[in-house]
This record gives C-alpha cells, structure tokens and sequence, in this order.
C-alpha cells in the first residue's frame, strides 16, 4: 500500500510541475539580458557567436524575409516548455528604413491588404479613437500567418507561454504582436491558456493616447516591459502633434467659442486670436506629417510593394509611450565607453551598451 501511495504522490507532484507557469508577471532582468542576447544572433556573422548566444536555449525556426524587409526566430529553451519570438530591427536596406518613415497613423482595428493573398485584419485596440503607425502595422500583418502557424505548432506540442521581444523596430513590433495576439484571443481565435510576455527593448512609440489607454487596461503592467537606455534617442519617436481632436469628447476646447462669448470684446478678441493661432499651428503641423511621412512615404511603399493598398489614414499624429518602462541608467564608466557628446547618433541604441546597462542593472538590483 505504502508503494502505490508513493508512485501516486510522485505522479501527482510530475503532474503538479507540469502544470506551474513557467512566466510570472514581473520584470525579470534575466529574462530581458536573454532575449537582448537571442536579438543579438539576427545579425549573422557580427554577433553570432557563442559569447552572444544564451545559454540553454536554442534557436527551432528562422522565418522567411517578408513585408519590409522582417523576420522572426522561434526558441525553445533547454529542460521546459518556453518559448521566445525574436522580431528582428531595422536592416541596413532602404526598405526597412521606410517602413520606419511611414508613420501615418491608421484606425487601431481594421483590414490592411498586404498583398493580393495578404488581408490583415487586425485588432490591436478597441477603443474608438485608438490609432497606430502604419509602416508597423504593415510589418506585423506580413508575419502573421507564419507566426501564428508557428505559434500553434508548439501549442499542439504542450507548449503554452511565449515570450514576445524585439530591439528598436522589433520592439515596436512586439508592442503590436503582444496586443493583436491579447484581442485574438478575446475573440476566440487564439487559446485562451496561452501566456505571452513582452520584452520590448528601445521600443519607439507605435500608437497614440487612445491605444496606450488600452493597451495599459490589460496588460497591467506586469507582463509587457518596454526597457530603455535614457540616452537613447529612438524611444521618443516617432514626431508627435497634439491638437484638440486628440482630446477626449468632454473637453473644454469644445465650448470655448461659447466661453469666449460671455467675455468683454477686447479680453474677447485677445483670446480668440491666441487660441486660433494655437489650434490652427497644431493642426498644420500635423498635416504636413501627414503628407510627407503618410501620403509621400506611401508613395516609396508602392513603388517597391505594388500589391499594397495604402488606407485611409486617422486623423491624429498624437504618438505616446505606453505600458511599463523600465530605465537602465547609465553610469560613468558606461559613458567613457559611450559618451554623451559621440558622433555616432546611434551610440546609445545599439546592443552592446544596452546589455552593459541591464548587466550593471543586474548587479545592483539583483534578478
């Protein structure tokens, strides 16, 4: 009796272990260096080396080149069932730069034809207002299939939480991987027991307030982590223009006109034309990004994807950081390596000093 007893408790505690999650929702430094160090192998002969590989993980799957010049890596770590999706940067070619450039926004939920075989239909936020960047949505709409195919093929295999990172582009496009995998699911298009996480790692921002407001509903700060080197300057973009239609619908810019009635005529006419010169500079600033990065942007886009059909664009260019952000603070000896005053406009961005930043991190804040 006492021998069945043990073979049920061995198989209930094999069964128990089975069943932990592996993810938690916390930022984990260790979990971020590892995924910096996979970013580090979508670079060939530069950094794929054994020095820049993690340890116990191993990449399964390299995509084919797609959309604008993507592609993502599938890993499996050693011993359990993690898996990682790498999401590749910005490449050296003129097409990755563009899709960079295109920064029209477009409604956060809606279709995108990719191709003549490629609609996208995406749903990145629900809130009505909600807008993305269009070269980004694109990207992710281009990766989709492949990466939901390899995201089920692991799934009927027992394999349920993924981390989801990329550095710089590919951090913008975790950011829509992360929300668009969240709405397949609520819309029960994606198991519900799967558990993603995001590390997004100089992430530029990829939408405006509305989505940020969305994106931060659910995540809730505890499984997407956007880290950043404070030096950096590609976090702050894209360009951003407030102007009042970005406000929410009770605002008091809606009834200033009436406001300014109940005023004496010269406090009247001082105040009109102040609010006017403002309203109307914020609203040409934004046309202008319009036209150049929306409409003239497109325009490179066609040329080189001809099956692409540009949409309408939303209205706003109001682009804001959303989520978690965690900040790696640089420290003397990181600036003698790095200075501030380099002419090397990416000194700060690239991998190498941001895996020096989250090393030292490590060691003063511990995992």
């Amino acid at each position: 009796m006492k021998k069945y007893i043990f073979i049920l408790a061995l198989l209930s505690g094999v069964f128990a272990r089975a069943q932990n999650k592996i993810l938690t929702p916390h930022f984990s430094i260790d979990e971020y260096i590892v995924t910096l160090k996979m970013n580090f192998c979508q670079y060939g002969s530069i950094h794929d080396s054994m020095l820049c590989k993690p340890e116990e993980w191993q990449r399964i799957y390299r995509s084919p080149v797609v959309g604008m010049d993507n592609r993502f890596d599938i890993w499996q770590r050693d011993g359990d069932s993690l898996m990682g999706i790498s999401i590749r940067s910005t490449t050296p070619r003129a097409i990755s730069w563009t899709e960079n450039f295109y920064t029209a926004m477009v409604p956060a939920k809606g279709t995108l034809t990719i191709n003549d075989s490629v609609k996208f239909e995406y749903c990145f936020a629900e809130k009505k207002d909600a807008a993305v960047h269009i070269g980004w949505t694109y990207a992710v709409g281009a990766m989709e299939r492949d990466m939901l195919e390899q995201i089920m093929l692991h799934y009927t295999q027992g394999r349920r939480e993924f981390l989801i990172f990329g550095h710089s582009q590919g951090g913008a496009l975790s950011y829509l991987c992360f929300a668009h995998f969240h709405y397949l699911q609520k819309q029960g298009k994606l198991p519900k027991d799967i558990r993603f996480k995001m590390y997004s790692s100089a992430g530029p921002k990829v939408g405006n307030i509305h989505f940020a407001y969305d994106f931060e509903s659910y995540t809730p700060l505890t499984w997407a982590f956007n880290v950043i080197n404070p030096e950096d300057w590609i976090p702050l973009m894209p360009f951003s223009v407030q102007t009042t239609e970005d406000m929410t619908a009770t605002q008091p810019f809606v009834y200033i006109k009436e406001g300014l009635k109940t005023q004496k005529l010269i406090p009247r006419l001082a105040m009109s034309t102040a609010y006017k010169g403002l309203d109307r500079k914020t609203k040409k600033a934004r046309k202008a990004i319009k036209k150049n990065l929306g409409k003239r942007v497109g325009k490179q886009v066609k040329n080189n994807r001809p099956q692409f059909v540009e949409p309408e664009f939303h209205h706003s260019h109001n682009y804001c950081r959303a989520g978690n952000h965690i900040m790696l603070e640089p420290f003397e000896l990181y600036y003698k390596i790095y200075p501030q005053n380099s002419s090397d406009i990416f000194v700060h961005h690239m991998l190498e000093p941001y895996l020096m930043l989250a090393e030292a991190w490590k060691e003063e804040h511990g995992e």
